[in-house]
């Protein structure tokens, strides 16, 4: 589960395992707290700590409210935790009830990251206003943990403070199986708190700006008490709800698909922060967890995820959502017109790879808007200009794709950057609208050469004419070469360099999903027989597909969590492209919708990855359940909102309208060749018009048939590029073409002449 309110608090938090595990505040991307555990202990050498007890039950209110119970079983007790955030105050509330065996108490331990630093942190075991409590501090943050009874009255036992891996309460249990320690204070470092509870108690965890601010928030929250805080934000949480209903159609859905849609909704509304309106985490979650030593985790902003959210909420009609995020977009958009890779929620970035899919979806938020009139005052044209500006620049190869890994020509990132050009230029006039549509119809009209196969030994053993590649290696685009090169896949310890031509992905379904080719078209339709039988698994809970084959961003084939290397597992995402694929084909979409539904978490979430091969209980992976990957992925349950809603439509709810209107699928027939200086043709076809497109004035010097026939073309100010059109024809199959360029600006000639020949 994850949780945040809807009221003046900034905190958010997630559970795991039974107990609290991250907490965060006072923005989504700051962890304050790893986790927060219990053991239940008697004084004659029995504990039992309850993250390791199995076969805990979840009970929420109603589906999408996050507020949860959370009852632990044993043999000699059942213990309930209530837990739900304070919806006006900084505070996680914690109501706690141990039933049977007299002589067990519960005992509480946490492990304080202020700041997200493990290694900083002081902690005392303290009282404040006469009050006990547990606290600590660490920079400019404080926490603070207080305990009343059921009667309103402090209810702490022995306290203790230590170091994690020495003194800790675990560690205590573990020498002396018993509380034993009672230390006071630690030195900086990574630290643990440690309390005695009573049988029936609320502990609240307050976060502030310096410990006694911790402390006077989570003594008024206890004050407030926990039935009003619960009370409170089950009212919120059920009015925010009836905001949105969904449509009529959707009400044959089963009923466990029909709250998952409710809790997807609720899910992307809880990652949204409330320092930054408009930015949102790709997720509240760190992948493997316990073994991991990311800094960022997932609590991060990608903008391809976070218009990914926006898509859902356009589709749910949530405007002023939308709008918020495109703001936050248009702040954090860099001078040259592109979106970092991934930064923290103040525009500060943390990963710096270039990913043209992320420059080109936040002009097709801006162009959504606009389709539905509903940009209000936002003004976009700026943005939009140099966003295309980038994508001309830099494409159609990105630096990376959607998968942070490889260089190349990658279908989807090429299917999102041509229908931001052709939605990007619906905000443009003049020159740079037509320069905007001539640079997305040749892309798109050139997809196959630079992209498709044929013949390989992959397509032969897969009994298809060919398919779509995963990615085009970038050096092959300056000659358009033979797609023949290797590839290095991330992750992958062994063998990772395989030839781009044996390598398939699930990208490509963005063209349909987008308009720019048909979903009978043969190179998709014998693409999507590649993808079924290559990377699809059928798991107990449905079919799931892999990213690409050879991917090693997964656990290993023992189970251990990935640790830089693995192997990649099935991604109910993908599972949710399928079927949006499968929807254009005029396929039935539940099973994809039911399938999903199928494979979330005990407390209905869905996780970036399934386990797809036999059972591994020891480490609790069994087939089509989820793996230690994250958990929600934001971008997941934004992709099932817009399944559903594509179900009921009849078409995908994203597809940007522009771009259907202006391809329905179909390749365009173009006319003409562009040839820049990063990406030259060395064959024209007979017929067509070459057009060099350039980023500064100059004058093309050329000739044919060996420097015949020698005149000169100035290119035309496009806007976005400068433009010379060569009258080229006229020129016959063996002919060839020979230029130079002279740049007035500096008054100096390229140094070096290029040749094309006529086939």
């Amino acid at each position: 589960m994850v949780g945040t309110a809807l009221g003046a608090s900034r905190l958010w938090f997630s559970v795991a395992q039974g107990i609290v595990s991250e907490v965060y505040y006072p923005r989504l991307d700051i962890p304050q707290l790893k986790d927060l555990g219990l053991i239940v202990a008697d004084d004659q050498g029995f504990w039992q700590e309850l993250r390791r007890l199995p076969g805990y039950t979840l009970e929420f209110v109603a589906p999408g409210i996050p507020v949860l119970t959370i009852h632990h079983r044993h043999s000699r007790f059942n213990l309930r935790i209530r837990i739900c955030s304070d919806p006006q105050r900084d505070v996680l509330l914690l109501d706690i009830e141990l039933d049977g065996d007299a002589a067990l108490r519960p005992y509480l331990l946490a492990a304080p990251r202020l700041g997200g630093d493990s290694l900083n942190n002081r902690a005392w075991a303290d009282s404040w206003q006469g009050r006990p409590l547990l606290w600590a501090e660490q920079g400019p943050f404080g926490l603070a943990l207080m305990c009343a009874d059921h009667g309103g009255l402090p209810g702490f036992g022995m306290r203790s403070v230590g170091s994690v891996g020495e003194s800790d309460l675990w560690q205590d249990f573990d020498r002396h199986r018993r509380m034993t320690w009672s230390y006071a204070e630690t030195e900086p470092g990574e630290v643990s708190l440690a309390g005695e509870l009573p049988r029936r108690c609320t502990v609240a965890l307050g976060l502030g700006s310096s410990k006694e601010a911790a402390a006077t928030l989570a003594w008024s929250a206890l004050m407030q008490g926990f039935e009003a805080a619960w009370q409170g934000q089950c009212k919120d949480w059920a009015d925010w709800q009836k905001n949105w209903q969904p449509p009529p159609a959707l009400a044959a859905l089963p009923d466990a698909s029909q709250q998952l849609l409710q809790r997807s909704a609720s899910i992307l509304k809880i990652h949204q922060d409330h320092t930054y309106p408009g930015a949102a985490v790709a997720s509240l979650s760190v992948p493997w967890g316990e073994s991991s030593s990311s800094q960022g985790g997932y609590h991060l902003v990608w903008s391809r995820d976070l218009v990914e959210t926006a898509g859902a909420l356009l589709a749910m009609d949530k405007l002023d959502d939308a709008r918020a995020i495109l703001c936050y977009l248009i702040a954090t958009q860099q001078s040259n017109g592109h979106w970092l890779q991934n930064q923290w929620l103040g525009g500060k970035p943390f990963w710096q790879g270039i990913q043209l899919d992320e420059t080109a979806f936040p002009v097709l938020l801006a162009a959504a808007l606009h389709a539905r009139d509903a940009l209000a005052q936002i003004p976009v044209h700026d943005t939009v200009r140099r966003a295309l500006d980038f994508i001309l620049r830099e494409g159609p190869a990105t630096g990376q794709d959607r998968w942070e890994e490889d260089a190349g020509i990658n279908p989807f990132t090429l299917a999102v950057a041509i229908a931001a050009l052709v939605e990007g230029a619906a905000l443009l006039q003049g020159r740079e609208r037509d320069c905007a549509l001539m640079l997305a119809d040749y892309w798109n009209a050139r997809l196959e050469d630079w992209t498709w196969v044929e013949d390989t030994a992959l397509a032969r053993s897969l009994d298809v004419p060919g398919y779509y590649l995963r990615s085009t290696p970038t050096d092959e685009l300056i000659h358009d070469g033979a797609k023949l090169e290797h590839l290095l896949i991330k992750n992958r310890a062994i063998d990772p360099d395989l030839p781009a031509e044996e390598q398939l992905a699930t990208d490509f379904l963005q063209l349909v999903r987008y308009g720019l080719r048909d979903a009978h078209d043969p190179c998709i339709v014998a693409s999507v027989t590649a993808i079924d039988k290559l990377l699809k698994t059928d798991t107990p809970n449905g079919p799931v597909w892999h990213r690409y084959n050879g991917d090693g961003y997964g656990e290993h084939a023992d189970g251990k969590a990935f640790d830089g290397s693995g192997n990649g597992r099935g991604w109910p995402l993908l599972t949710g492209e399928r079927g949006h694929y499968a929807l254009m084909a005029g396929a039935d979409v539940l099973p994809y919708i039911e399938a999903i539904t199928a494979m979330t978490g005990a407390g209905g979430l869905i996780p970036e990855q399934v386990w797809d091969t036999d059972p591994i209980p020891a480490r609790d992976l069994y087939p089509g359940q989820p793996s230690g990957s994250a958990m929600p992925l934001v971008w997941a349950h934004a992709e099932y909102i817009k399944l559903c809603l594509s179900h009921a439509q009849g078409y995908p709810v994203d597809r940007p309208v522009q771009t259907w209107q202006r391809y329905h699928g179909r390749r365009p027939q173009i006319s003409f060749y562009l040839w820049r200086m990063k990406q030259r043709p060395r064959n024209l076809p007979a017929g067509k018009e070459l057009r060099l497109l350039l980023h500064a004035p100059a004058r093309v010097h050329w000739g044919r048939n060996g420097w015949q026939e020698i005149a000169d073309v100035d290119t035309q100010d496009w806007g976005l590029a400068h433009i010379a059109i060569l009258p080229t024809t006229q020129l016959k199959p063996d002919d060839t073409l020979e230029f130079t360029l002279y740049w007035p600006d500096s008054g100096q000639w390229q140094g070096e002449d290029f040749q094309i020949r006529i086939v």
